[in-house]
């Protein structure tokens, strides 16, 4: 029998403001991010999204008698702003969870590519994202998805380390070669196992579902479910934003239609669903897959293109990682969270140069906080020059007695 394991991204990032240096504002917190635009973002996403597809699941589970089940990874990002805007959105995740159908994954809190750089900070972040899967959900994931996807041959060893059953990943045709996406496999170097994503019938989905333009148009639950049954193996991971629900697709296009009929087709087609989890325990890995270089998830390369690839997104990236040394000097929480938010991958994905159909998903999300890429690029370097000032001033203030040595 072959297994279908649905997983769902859910994400939120806390965007920055236009920064002018005449603003008179002196809360980084209230200065550096745009917590107007942030609100008005989420409440409706919430609205068009997370409320009506949690619900739609939940039924599902309920009528199927849990056998539909389905896997989700929340980031810290966008737990904050439902605690800030839509506390009872994160009742509505934890009755999910209370059913035994759904499992949460570990991640980076802030949805960051520390991996790539440092792994203290790395493992810092997947800390803190633990802790809060415990106090939400007290739940403690046993599976791992990192930002965007990404995934190299070395972080599968760390995360092996970390005691992790294994990780989703992007099933990259330069990865896969002869394979099929629809197996268990473990990287090079690593025994942690691996599930990766068949990106073509996940994109059916999460691109391709409302577009006249598609020679498969319109997608119904019965075509798709014949093609999950059509592609074999042993497991198809289905991974995509869970906004394609209601805000990426509108409910127009027959949406949420699609997802109230789809269990019960891939039942009828002699298929079962698994969380990823469960993927895990049930299927051995069938061969061994070279993660190197990294795969993401994103654009047409799936690499780290989307978000560094040009000298605006560098720059940032480099600025940014620069000032761990100071941060870590003044020991401050609110100065780390701050810095950690300026982590987030959507900052340089805004950043992006890309063009032709890359280009048009980069500026579909940029759109939300900035016209152009430069705008991104000098709010954000602007931002974080201010912040470094504010914590250079914070250490002069506080003198050798707070941390410093003389020579410092």
């Amino acid at each position: 029998m072959t297994s279908v394991a649905m997983y769902f991204q859910v994400h939120q990032p806390f965007r920055l403001r236009k920064f002018s240096f005449f603003d008179r504002e002196t809360d980084p917190w209230k200065r550096y991010f745009d917590h107007e635009k942030n609100e008005k973002i989420f409440r409706r996403v919430a609205s068009k999204c997370y409320y009506p597809a949690n619900e739609i699941i939940l039924d599902l589970v309920e009528r199927t008698e849990g056998k539909f089940r389905v896997t989700f990874s929340l980031t810290g990002t966008f737990i904050e702003q439902a605690e800030m805007y839509e506390p009872e959105l994160i009742e509505s995740f934890r009755e999910l969870v209370k059913t035994g159908a759904v499992e949460m994954l570990d991640e980076t809190y802030y949805h960051s590519f520390a991996a790539l750089w440092d792994w203290e900070e790395f493992k810092e972040q997947v800390r803190l994202h633990r802790k809060k899967m415990w106090e939400l959900f007290r739940t403690r994931p046993q599976a791992f998805r990192n930002t965007e996807g990404l995934f190299f041959n070395e972080l599968g060893k760390e995360l092996e380390k970390m005691g992790y059953k294994g990780a989703v990943v992007e099933g990259a045709d330069r990865v896969l070669g002869w394979r099929s996406p629809n197996y268990v496999y473990r990287p090079v170097g690593a025994k942690i196992k691996i599930l990766p994503r068949n990106y073509r019938l996940s994109d059916d989905v999460g691109f391709r579902f409302a577009s006249p333009e598609w020679k498969e148009y319109p997608l119904t639950a019965e075509k798709y479910a014949a093609w999950l049954k059509a592609s074999g193996g042993d497991v198809i991971g289905i991974f995509m934003d869970y906004e394609t629900f209601g805000e990426h697709m509108w409910p127009v296009t027959g949406i949420f239609e699609f997802l109230k009929a789809l269990p019960f087709e891939v039942f009828r087609n002699g298929m079962d669903f698994v969380t990823v989890s469960e993927a895990f325990d049930r299927y051995p890995a069938r061969d061994e897959l070279n993660y190197d270089p990294p795969v993401t998830w994103a654009d047409m390369d799936r690499d780290l293109s989307a978000w560094l690839s040009n000298e605006l997104q560098w720059a940032a990236f480099n600025k940014v990682k620069g000032l761990k040394s100071i941060v870590l000097k003044v020991g401050d929480s609110k100065a780390k969270h701050i810095w950690r938010l300026l982590q987030t991958s959507d900052h340089f994905y805004y950043m992006s140069l890309k063009y032709n159909q890359d280009g048009d998903i980069h500026a579909y999300f940029r759109n939300e906080a900035f016209d152009t890429p430069y705008d991104a690029f000098m709010t954000y370097m602007n931002t974080l020059q201010h912040f470094e000032d504010l914590l250079v001033d914070r250490l002069r203030e506080s003198g050798p007695a707070e941390g410093r040595t003389p020579q410092q």
